[in-house]
């Protein structure tokens, strides 16, 4: 592991702490994208719970998520309710190289299925980086 990843995730969660208890019936997610060593987007699961975070970091980081890592403090979802989209098939279109996860999804609707698209898609996916904190601080 290394040292920029810690820094990342920690700002991941600081990022998501800013609407913790305003995202229900949605968990609060933060997801920074790092290209190159610095942040080239970051954004929080909006209040209501739309958009999720990777979404909207997706949308301010553009064509520079190409081949860039995103990390996000829980499993991005494999499945969307709205029937759109999931944040796991957005990683996918918008070129993600590496992500990054604090916690997995605990949801039996969402559980393990976006990890699976991204890692059978070949894009490299760790699991588990400051967990403990990520579940603390935004209560997963």
């Amino acid at each position: 592991m290394k040292s920029a990843d810690l820094e990342f995730m920690e700002r991941a969660i600081a990022v998501a702490r800013v609407n913790v208890g305003k995202t229900a019936p949605n968990p609060c997610v933060g997801c920074v994208i790092v290209a190159d060593g610095e942040v080239i987007a970051e954004a929080v699961t909006a209040s209501g719970g739309r958009p999720h975070a990777e979404e909207q970091a997706l949308d301010k980081a553009g064509e520079r998520a190409r081949g860039a890592t995103a990390y996000v403090t829980l499993e991005p979802c494999g499945a969307r309710s709205t029937g759109g989209l999931s944040c796991s098939e957005r990683l996918l279109a918008a070129g993600v190289a590496r992500v990054v996860i604090a916690a997995e999804d605990a949801s039996p609707y969402a559980s393990g299925q976006g990890a699976e698209r991204l890692r059978a898609a070949g894009v490299t996916v760790e699991i588990g980086l400051l967990a403990d904190e990520a579940a603390a601080a935004l209560g997963y």
